[in-house]
């Protein structure tokens, strides 16, 4: 294949945008801040369920705690109509039965109480568990929308360089041969498409050129398409190439 050697230089600056391209894609497909999202995200489902479990003791507590609060009431309910029947009462041995049971509803209720006061207590500490609980997932639903936020902005970014970049191919692309951009076309879908041969070393794969290929290379026109015998490449030919 022959092309003139300013078109062969071309395909360096189609080279430098395809790799700007591939780096931008990758930019767009997987923002630095992707891993650290799913980490809070799976971090954020696990507090959730904590959460839940936490709550629900939560609220076991005050089911128990308002039933202790019923019993309390009911019980001085008792007391207080048996206070008013023993005031009342003629017969000693009713007023002997009401006193039994007054000093019994007596120790129920402090019985009830101090139950009470054990389980507010478990109750506080159960609602400052759920607050801790709510504060932790509030500070990973934070960064996690943070994040978020700052790889949209880099996807978006990406994609709009990705915009610049591809027209600014087309143009360049469009000052080469058709055959010459097909066949870097296909060099780079195997590998590297285009190296400069600078100093007798192929600046695609960075490996230094044998004398032997050199000399071939010498020999070669200046339109000729020459390759890499390391790595398939076409070898774009300059004042630097050593030659």
């Amino acid at each position: 294949m022959n092309a003139s050697p300013e078109h062969q230089r071309i395909l360096l600056d189609v080279a430098d945008l395809d790799r700007r391209l591939q780096q931008a894609e990758h930019r767009r497909s997987t923002p630095p801040q992707g891993p650290r999202i799913n980490e809070l995200a799976k971090a954020r489902q696990e507090q959730l369920r904590d959460l839940t479990v936490l709550t629900g003791t939560r609220d076991d507590i005050r089911t128990e705690l308002t039933r202790l609060e019923s019993d309390v009431r009911v019980t001085e309910q008792r007391r207080t109509r048996d206070t008013d029947r023993l005031a009342a009462a003629t017969n000693p041995k009713d007023a002997q039965a009401l006193e039994h049971e007054l000093a019994s509803l007596t120790r129920r209720v402090s019985d009830l109480e101090d139950t009470q006061l054990g389980v507010m207590a478990r109750l506080e500490e159960a609602e400052a568990a759920v607050a801790a609980q709510q504060a932790l997932i509030d500070t990973t639903t934070a960064e996690g929308t943070e994040l978020t936020a700052q790889a949209k902005a880099q996807v978006a970014a990406a994609a709009t360089e990705i915009e610049q970049l591809t027209r600014d191919r087309e143009a360049i692309a469009a000052e080469i041969p058709a055959d010459l951009l097909a066949e870097y076309t296909r060099r780079a879908s195997r590998g590297i498409g285009v190296g400069l041969l600078r100093r007798g070393t192929c600046e695609g794969c960075r490996m230094m050129l044998s004398g032997t290929h050199l000399n071939e290379i010498r020999r070669a026109a200046a339109d000729d398409v020459v390759s890499c015998p390391e790595c398939g490449a076409i070898l774009v030919r300059t004042d630097e190439s050593g030659l």
